[in-house]
């Protein structure tokens, strides 16, 4: 008997689907405990921060440690919702692969097409709005931006005081960084890269 003739088609497509399955399911695992982590990190930097009490003597020499801080929190910001991308487009590219093997099956038994609700076209879109995908990588951008104008505060801070002019850059830096954060998460969130 050859290897050729031990090979079950059914079987193997099973497996594959399985394991499509398990990676689809992987990837929203991963989602989540990426933006847990992020959350919980920042939440405990700033709520550390503001439980701490400084001389006015230290302000410029603490406000330095702070910029760098929240200069790093936005850099894992950014890290983080290149994550949250990357496992979107990669529990969609499952979606694609599974739906493959749907249209085989459907192709051979016509008379079951009505039992999946997903086919190719029907696939939710990777960027679909208010998803928990998106949602997460809202509330991510949020906590960047926040984190990009604290950056921007504490830096203004060693340089000298934080007056008018100082606050509405401060506020210009957090729409920024909103923003360049949002547009990071669209551009990679693209299929295949």
């Amino acid at each position: 008997m050859t290897a050729k003739s031990k090979l079950n088609h059914d079987e193997m497509l099973q497996a594959e689907f399985n394991y499509i399955a398990n990676t689809a399911f992987q990837a929203n695992e991963d989602r989540s405990r990426v933006a847990s982590f992020y959350f919980v990190a920042t939440g405990s930097l700033v709520a550390a921060i503001l439980g701490a009490q400084f001389a006015e003597t230290q302000v410029k020499s603490i406000s330095l440690a702070f910029f760098l801080l929240f200069f790093v929190l936005t850099i894992l910001g950014a890290l983080t919702i290149a994550q949250l991308a990357r496992l979107r487009a990669a529990w969609h590219e499952s979606i694609q692969a599974m739906n493959k093997i749907k249209d085989y099956y459907i192709k051979d038994n016509p008379e079951v097409t009505s039992a999946f609700k997903w086919r190719m076209k029907s696939i939710p879109p990777t960027d679909k709005p208010y998803s928990i995908a998106n949602l997460m990588a809202i509330e991510v951008a949020l906590l960047g931006a926040l984190t990009t104008g604290a950056a921007i505060y504490f830096l203004l801070n060693v340089i000298g005081e934080v007056g008018t002019l100082g606050w509405v850059i401060v506020i210009i830096g957090v729409f920024i960084g909103y923003f360049a954060q949002w547009a990071w998460y669209k551009y990679l969130l693209v299929d295949n890269q």
